[in-house]
């Protein structure tokens, strides 16, 4: 038994997440096929494999910054490895995002993200490695770039491979895989400093989260060797994105929301622990924050598919997005439930709607993958320089009053370019 052979070419979103899944692999020849399976109970076994890989795709970013100043302290990190360590899995994102297409159709998506679990789960075991006469360093910059490259393979992918093989089922499904991404950056944020008190020892929070990402490994992989992959080749369809003044300003805006939100997970706890909020509290005020993500990611498509174009809500988004950050820095810490939850709503909210530029955007299904590989490569290798800055704005001031001005800044860019994004225009 296999799902249907392809999910509808309309890609214009109605409502909900669901939608805005972008098929990497559209232009290949011939086209992929969903994943064989025997069994009604096998294709439910695929998903749960699909919604767990997604639920281990944010857990390196938050974790580590769960820890950072232990980490900081007992490896005697300077600050340029700080900087490097929270923009180099960013960074790499973008790198290795036009590399997924391709190794897809040398090997098939299914085995492509296999191959990523692996190296995921591989860079989560190194990260925390004491190399004799090295200290931890080495191993922290090895492993943190491994697991930047798996997971810009499995963000690539993911999606398409969702919409490919449960196209009956895509709202649940887009709905699972979706929530199942930002759970994954709120456990990381959560449970990483428990684990921490009640391991005593930093090294033993981060090997916690291979845990996880092995147990997919092992649940994914009789699956995933079990396909044959077809050898495929690329085929022209779709708009140029690359001289589409529209998806300039889609891709720009997509960089801006990146910068904040990887800045989040990077930096939002060191944040609040400088302000003088315990490691707990801070893993939890920053958990909560994400799932508040949820609520605006699932609420925001829909709303900004009614309407015939989107610049206020691009705006109001990125407004909140850019004040929630800088009044989590600066405004009174009793009320620090509120400044991080107004950044969650509105950081979730911009996420999910700068994604969704990508089909209100586009005219068909191949223009749609274009503009979301331009946004992915462009995006987050532009969008890691949040994380960069602000970790330079720390190491030069001492403190971190420099980056909520930043981020006024970076948010009252997102609005202008989330502005001129949200008319109603097409690229190409």
């Amino acid at each position: 038994m296999t799902p249907a052979s392809s999910a509808p070419k309309n890609t214009k979103p109605h409502s909900g997440v669901a939608e805005i899944l972008v098929d990497a692999e559209i232009d290949e020849l011939p086209a992929a096929e969903p994943t064989q399976v025997k069994t009604r109970g096998g294709l439910v076994f695929l998903g749960i494999c699909l919604v767990l890989i997604g639920l281990n795709l944010r857990t390196v970013f938050s974790s580590f910054s769960a820890v950072l100043p232990e980490v900081t302290a007992d490896a005697g990190l300077p600050g340029w490895a700080v900087v490097v360590l929270t923009t180099v899995p960013v960074t790499l994102l973008g790198v290795f995002a036009p590399l997924a297409p391709i190794l897809a159709r040398r090997f098939g998506a299914e085995r492509v993200l296999l191959g990523a679990m692996a190296v995921l789960t591989a860079g989560l075991l190194i990260r925390p490695v004491d190399l004799a006469g090295a200290g931890h360093l080495p191993a922290l910059l090895t492993g943190t770039a491994a697991c930047g490259a798996a997971i810009a393979l499995c963000n690539v992918l993911l999606p398409g491979v969702v919409k490919r093989d449960f196209p009956h089922r895509l709202g649940l499904m887009g709905g699972l895989y979706t929530t199942a991404i930002c759970a994954s950056a709120a456990l990381g944020a959560g449970f990483t400093y428990p684990v921490f008190t009640a391991a005593g020892h930093w090294t033993s929070a981060l090997w916690f989260w291979a845990l996880p990402a092995a147990v997919v490994l092992l649940l994914f992989l009789p699956l995933a060797i079990r396909q044959h992959p077809v050898r495929h080749n690329a085929a022209d369809g779709g708009a140029n994105v690359w001289r589409s003044a529209v998806a300039w300003q889609v891709t720009i805006f997509m960089a801006l929301q990146a910068m904040m939100s990887f800045s989040v997970f990077a930096w939002l706890a060191p944040i609040l622990r400088d302000r003088g909020i315990d490691g707990g509290t801070a893993g939890l005020i920053v958990s909560v924050s994400i799932v508040l993500q949820m609520l605006g990611s699932f609420v925001a498509p829909g709303l900004a598919a009614r309407f015939k174009d989107q610049r206020v809500i691009n705006t109001v988004v990125a407004l909140m997005t850019g004040g929630g950050f800088a009044l989590s820095i600066f405004g009174p810490t009793d009320l620090i439930w509120v400044w991080t939850g107004l950044l969650g709503l509105g950081q979730g909210s911009l996420t999910a709607v700068a994604l969704t530029m990508i089909m209100l955007r586009t005219r068909d299904s191949h223009t749609a993958a274009h503009l979301s590989g331009m946004m992915q490569g462009v995006g987050y290798g532009l969008g890691s320089t949040g994380t960069l800055m602000v970790g330079q704005l720390h190491q030069a001031t001492g403190g971190f009053a420099a980056a909520g001005i930043l981020f006024l800044v970076v948010g009252s860019l997102a609005a202008f370019f989330g502005f001129r994004a949200g008319r109603n225009r097409y690229v190409g």
